[in-house]
Order: C-alpha cells, then structure tokens, then sequence
C-alpha cells in the first residue's frame, strides 16, 4: 500500500524506540524480545542497547530471516557527556563520552536519527535543559536532534514528563513514547504511533513531525526495584560466564575463548560474531 493510501485510510502503526537486551543491561535475549515484540502486535521496534549495536544487528537479520510481522530498526543508546541519547537508523556503533552536539552530528552523518532520552530527570544520564535548548538551537541543522522522548515509564521519565512535553513544544520538535524496556513484559508497554507500518514510514514521520507518543503505563513503585533486581541477577550470571570463559583457554590448551551469553546466536565466542 503507498503512502499516500496509508495516510488516507488511517493506517497508524505502533513503534517501541527504546528496548534493551542481554548485551547490555537488559534480562532477555533477542529472539525473546522479537517474539514479545510479535505478540505485543507491534511493527517496528529499535533495539538500543547502551553504546553497542551487534545485538540489534542480530536482530534485524533474525527478523527478515524468519520473515517476521515486525521489521527492526538498528539502534544504540549512546553515552554522551550531557546524557543518553537514542542513535536510530545506525549503520555503525557511535563512540561514547562525546558531546551531545558531537553525537547528534555523527547520528547524522551516517544518515540515523537522533533522540534524547528521559530528558531532565536530575542525573548525569539525563540531558538538561540547557543542553536540549543548546542543540535544538544550533546554527548548524546536523547538531539538532529530531525529536524528544516525552514519555518513558521508567523513574527517569515519570517525573519531569510534564516539563519534558512543555519544552518539546518550546523548542518545535516531536514527542515520542518509547518503553526503555528491560525486561520482557515491558517492551510495547509505551509506544509511538505514526501513519504506515514500516520502518521507512517511522522515519518520515519523525522527520515530519508526525508521531505521537501512544498510551501507556508508568512502573509501578513495586516494579521498579524488582525490575533492577533481575538485572543484578543477569549482571552475575553474566559475570561467572565471562571467568569462566578466562580459564577455558588454559584447561584446553589454548581453545576457544567464550565470554557471557549476549542474547544472540554465536554471541558467547570471542571474538564477538552475530549470525
């Protein structure tokens, strides 16, 4: 269907921007998150693990090999000095622990979009206001972000949302709703809505201007330790796989070097290989 008919029949599709996985501080692997993602009726999803992309790479490539409903989009929460911001659309990793002006540029030059995440939470991972006003201002369009993350149920997102909605209006760009899921159950749990169904729709619509943070629910303040609590569990789990991989080599003479399980297929070898 073109777009054209897309937007005059109404098709609105549903986007989760925001999904975490094994590789970094996320509980599931990726085929779970594909699967949740399918049965959540979701049809783009972006995975942005922290400063990494092999497993939204493996992702994507799993997605189109099972021929799945929901198509993936390459993402990556990168670590900047100012706070995270979502890099989507990547073709490589960015580089961490750059300015956000920086960052923001190198999205850009590799044609992906740039997102702040859970702006004004009062923490060193979160942009300010300064900085977003800063950036939304440049006299150079490629150090400007493409729109805002307005509502994320996590802590980070919860309390300044208001704030975060009055300063995207201020400042012209687009909200989106994204789930910052780390856990199974969360991914789809907020979302962006946006005219077509595909990836390529997504991106016309945020650089248009016409996505809409969907509904969602906040965590609860029961389910925010629980949450962080199975991280810590995945964090030693992870933690005993990689000393175990350290002494593998000496007990077999040199073999294979393993490390933690990342979430994908051939992700413990080293060094890392995605299939």
């Amino acid at each position: 269907m073109s777009s054209t008919r897309q937007r005059m029949t109404g098709v609105q599709g549903r986007a989760d921007l925001h999904i975490h996985t094994m590789a970094s501080d996320g509980t599931a692997g990726v085929a779970q998150v594909l699967a949740r993602a399918e049965e959540v009726g979701l049809d783009v999803i972006a995975i942005t693990d922290h400063d990494r992309i092999d497993a939204a790479k493996a992702a994507q490539a799993m997605a189109v090999r099972a021929n799945l409903r929901v198509q993936v989009i390459i993402g990556e929460e990168i670590s900047t000095l100012q706070g995270h911001l979502l890099g989507l659309f990547l073709e490589e990793r960015v580089r961490p622990l750059r300015s956000m002006r920086r960052t923001i540029a190198e999205i850009h030059e590799q044609g992906g979009i740039a997102i702040p995440a859970h702006p004004l939470f009062p923490h060193p991972l979160c942009a300010q206001a300064g900085t977003l006003r800063a950036v939304s201002t440049d006299r150079d369009p490629a150090c400007r972000p493409d729109a805002l993350e307005v509502f994320n149920p996590t802590i980070f997102g919860t309390l300044p949302r208001a704030r975060v909605q009055r300063l995207a209006k201020e400042l012209g760009l687009p909200g989106v709703g994204s789930s910052d899921a780390h856990v199974l159950e969360a991914i789809g749990r907020v979302y962006t809505t946006f005219p077509g169904r595909t990836a390529t729709a997504l991106r016309r619509a945020i650089t248009s201007g016409t996505v809409r943070p969907g509904r969602g629910e906040d965590h609860t303040l029961l389910e925010s330790p629980a949450i962080f609590a199975r991280q810590m569990l995945r964090n030693l789990i992870g933690l005993g796989q990689d000393l175990r991989g350290v002494t593998r080599p000496v007990w077999t003479f040199g073999g294979e070097r393993h490390g933690r399980d990342l979430g994908y297929p051939g992700s413990h070898k080293r060094p890392l290989r995605h299939k």
